[in-house]
């Protein structure tokens, strides 16, 4: 028999059944072209088909491998159920295969992102935990505690608490130098300095003191407030001086002169600003603080600073330094600026660190005996 009718006696075809409509045998033309081989036709991928489409009908068809899925039969015969079931399948499964490559891409692009928008840190860097919002009321202990306003690590790292001010004037007015002094300002900028040169003022005994004899008025309420409390006072009606109180009534502590340690540009601006006389001349670094006015300048402080509490005020407050000065180091001179206060005047009540070029007053003569 021909080669056509060969094929389908070959078993290319399913037998014919009641599912299947064939033309019947008379209908057929045969082309005379050698039938298809059984299987997969060379070049075909092994996931095609392997389905026969012998040329019965004489029509020109394309070659096995290039046929598409919706076309692989014979168009001039009906499409056949394995036919049909063979289509959907392939197409089912093309369709899965994009969908399986399309959610890999976009696992991979979201896992791009994800890196792209995690910070990166040194591998040096070691991950603390995110303290919790500050508190901003009284400290539930006394004493020395972490400041809640630091936010620069340069190694001050404890506010100093109430305990801290609850001494006598003169052990106090001693153990303020080397801490350090910050002032936040209300822009966030916070401006840091270490006490370097103090007085001391002793009460209603003391005769340079502002409460000598027991006076008090609503100028000078907070040096009998609680130890820490600010005692900001005019003088010369321009200028500022900031005293802290301690222990004792009336008693407390006169801040004459800083180190600046940080925001040295702002004081600078500051100083300039409110400064009078030759404005226009720049400041040296040393003579930024060297003073007790001069600071109160350089740190923006002025009358409504007065009665704060040190220990809790979140505008300005006191940081254990990390270096304190040894007791060689101190000098004890007289206090400046009190020649109407007669023997006062004379007492060795003012502390400054030696050889700091930010005191305000060198005393070569107590030196020299501090040293003798």
């Amino acid at each position: 028999m021909p080669g056509g009718l060969g094929c389908c006696q070959a078993g290319a075809h399913p037998p014919p059944s009641s599912s299947l409509l064939l033309p019947a045998p008379e209908q057929l033309r045969i082309c005379g072209q050698a039938p298809l081989p059984m299987g997969r036709p060379q070049g075909v991928p092994s996931r095609s088909p392997t389905l026969c489409t012998p040329h019965i009908c004489g029509a020109e068809q394309p070659p096995y491998h290039q046929q598409q899925p919706s076309i692989l039969r014979c168009d001039h015969f009906p499409r056949s159920p394995l036919c049909l079931t063979t289509h959907r399948a392939v197409t089912t499964a093309l369709q899965m295969k994009k969908l399986r490559q399309s959610s890999r891409r976009t696992g991979q692009k979201k896992q791009q992102l994800d890196k792209a928008e995690r910070p990166q840190s040194p591998s040096y860097a070691v991950q603390a935990p995110c303290p919790k919002e500050p508190c901003l009321g009284p400290p539930t202990t006394l004493g020395p505690h972490r400041s809640i306003y630091f936010s620069s690590p340069k190694g001050y790292l404890t506010r100093l608490g109430s305990e801290f001010f609850d001494q006598p004037a003169v052990t106090l007015a001693q153990a303020f130098l080397g801490q350090v002094l910050v002032r936040r300002l209300p822009n966030g900028t916070e401006l840091r300095g270490r006490i370097v040169e103090t007085e001391a003022y002793l009460g209603p005994e003391d005769e340079a003191a502002h409460s000598r004899g027991g006076r008090q008025t609503p100028r000078n309420r907070g040096m009998f407030m609680k130890p820490g409390t600010l005692y900001v006072y005019i003088i010369y009606g321009m200028y500022f001086c900031m005293n802290i109180s301690s222990q004792g009534d009336g008693a407390c502590v006169l801040l004459r002169a800083l180190e600046p340690l940080e925001g040295l540009e702002t004081m600078r601006q500051l100083r300039s600003t409110l400064r009078k006389g030759t404005a226009s001349r720049v400041l040296k670094d040393r003579e930024l603080c060297s003073g007790p006015s001069k600071l109160c300048q350089a740190l923006a402080i002025d009358k409504s600073f007065d009665q704060r509490d040190l220990a809790q005020d979140e505008a300005i407050w006191l940081e254990h330094g990390p270096l304190e000065p040894s007791g060689p180091t101190v000098v004890a001179a007289a206090r400046v600026g009190i020649g109407y206060a007669g023997e006062w005047s004379r007492k060795p009540l003012r502390f400054y660190v030696r050889g700091s070029p930010w005191v305000s007053v060198v005393d070569r003569v107590a030196e020299q005996d501090a040293q003798a």
